[in-house]
């Protein structure tokens, strides 16, 4: 069992799929700013500045840590950046739902179809934040058997 969660080729192929994610989830953000902009204004959290301010850098911050994960250049990092957004979107999620807010999360489309908050999405985030936490854990062991002094044969 311990194997198969420290499989290099699983984790490659897992973070192919969770950057790619980011990735697409990053696109429309990017081209949408006006709409992500009222999508973090909608969950009553933030002031418009810091609104402005998240509008224009988390997107970048999806893109970057996806592509991060999908190249494998800087992967930990990427993880541990998705872990820590994944977090804070799940923490917004549910103050939404808890002050019964009827909002759309935001997370991919902008338009009138996006689909709204709920337990869903909660499950949603909480898996994504443990894949992202899995591919941490992975290019931490990863990265100590790189640096592994080896021994010269005699």
């Amino acid at each position: 069992m311990k194997k198969m969660f420290y499989n290099e080729d699983l984790s490659r192929v897992v973070g192919i799929l969770l950057g790619a994610f980011f990735v697409y989830a990053s696109l429309d953000k990017i081209y949408n700013y006006d709409g992500f902009l009222v999508s973090i204004l909608n969950y009553r959290i933030v002031p418009l500045p810091i609104a402005h301010l998240s509008a224009t850098i988390l997107p970048w911050l999806e893109l970057i840590a996806g592509m991060s994960i999908i190249s494998g250049i800087y992967r930990r990092g990427g993880a541990l950046l998705i872990s820590a957004m994944m977090l804070m979107f799940t923490l917004a999620v549910l103050s939404a739902i808890l002050r019964n807010l009827d909002i759309s999360c935001g997370c991919f489309t902008q338009g009138p179809a996006a689909a709204k908050i709920g337990w869903t999405k909660i499950l949603e985030n909480t898996t994504l934040f443990i894949i992202a936490i899995f591919l941490f854990v992975m290019s931490v062991r990863d990265r100590s058997k790189s640096t592994e002094k080896i021994e010269p044969t005699p």
